[in-house]
């Protein structure tokens, strides 16, 4: 369902671009012509399918009742860097503060996506597009926080903490920020 949903988007975008930059200022230029060229018929074709190809499998995607899939932050990272968002690490003593790591990223999802939300956002319902994006922004903005850490030789990583910011769009600023320490054995 998923590859005819970015299918549609394909579709929908090619032919939004056709209509756009072709289509329109050969219209603007041959304007007493009233035959349609071909390749504006299947553009225009494209654009409208496209739509419809997407609206018909989100709404096929809503019908069907599934377990969403939870994106957690293991608490133990594959660096061996321990991730808490708490002040302290239970049963163990911090022997020094390394100061304030972080990580960044800026992610934002293609325009066949955008629509594929869009749909959903007319219809109800989780925005999947925009949960995969923040995902994967999360993931991103922590594994730069936890190479931040190891370069300075950092057990853990304590009070752990994102923030999103909306930059333009469909686009999303992520930072995550915590305190590296090093711990006591």
């Amino acid at each position: 369902m998923k590859v005819i949903r970015h299918i549609g988007s394909l579709a929908f975008v090619l032919g939004l671009f056709v209509v756009v930059f072709a289509g329109v200022p050969w219209c603007v230029l041959v304007e007493d012509d009233p035959v349609v060229p071909w390749w504006l018929r299947i553009a225009i074709f494209c654009l409208l399918g496209g739509i419809l190809v997407v609206l018909l499998t989100v709404a096929l995607e809503q019908r069907k009742t599934g377990t969403s899939k939870e994106l957690l932050l293991p608490t133990e990272s594959k660096a061996g860097i321990l991730l808490l968002n708490s002040a302290e690490v239970p049963g163990r003593q911090t022997r020094e503060i390394l100061g304030l790591v972080q990580g960044h990223t800026v992610y934002a999802i293609w325009l066949g996506k955008d629509l594929s939300a869009l749909i959903r956002l007319i219809l109800g319902g989780e925005l999947t597009e925009y949960t995969e994006m923040m995902g994967n922004a999360r993931k991103l903005a922590t594994d730069r926080m936890i190479a931040e850490a190891k370069k300075v030789g950092a057990d853990a990583i304590i009070n752990v903490r994102y923030m999103t910011t909306s930059v333009v769009g469909s686009a999303a600023e992520l930072l995550v920020y915590g305190t590296a320490v090093k711990l006591s054995e």
